[in-house]
């Protein structure tokens, strides 16, 4: 997996795209189930900046964060499958429950996130507006998340 990268090892590059005045966007989640708004949501940060990292919640952390029956794909499956998306350049996991640690390493210009969040509501925020950052919030697509597939899964449901 080329594009996954340690913390220390986006550093270095980082720091190298910066010196190249490339325009960072990043963005984090579980990304469990990938599906359609996960895609548009990349394939829109591409087009944002030159380079997208993509910060990949460790399975421990999305156990805190959305109970003991997740993820449902490991964190070496999740990597594998955004890894695989082409938009993404980057994969760093991480294992906190928030990705601020990673946004105050990688300072990037632009912090995009789905519409289920708010503006205001985002972490890393106000870290990187601090410094001139911007933050994007992409539309939700439909009534389409992780969540709302495994409740179909379990009802018998089509999409």
């Amino acid at each position: 997996m080329r594009k996954k990268k340690s913390f220390k090892e986006i550093v270095k590059i980082v720091n190298e795209l910066k010196r190249e005045k490339k325009k960072i966007v990043f963005t984090n989640g579980c990304f469990d189930i990938i599906h359609s708004g996960h895609i548009k949501l990349l394939k829109k940060a591409k087009q944002l900046g030159d380079v997208v990292i993509v910060g990949i919640n460790k399975d421990s952390s999305i156990k805190k964060i959305k109970g003991k029956n997740r993820p449902i794909l490991n964190e070496n499956q999740r990597i594998e499958i955004i890894s695989a998306i082409e938009f993404v350049d980057y994969v760093v996991p991480f294992g906190q429950t928030t990705p601020e640690k990673l946004i105050k390493i990688i300072k990037p210009d632009i912090l995009i996130k789905g519409g289920d969040y708010k503006k205001e509501d985002v972490v890393g925020k106000d870290i990187v507006e601090k410094y001139g950052g911007k933050v994007y919030i992409f539309p939700l697509i439909g009534n389409i998340s992780t969540t709302n597939i495994i409740k179909k899964i379990k009802n018998g449901q089509k999409s």
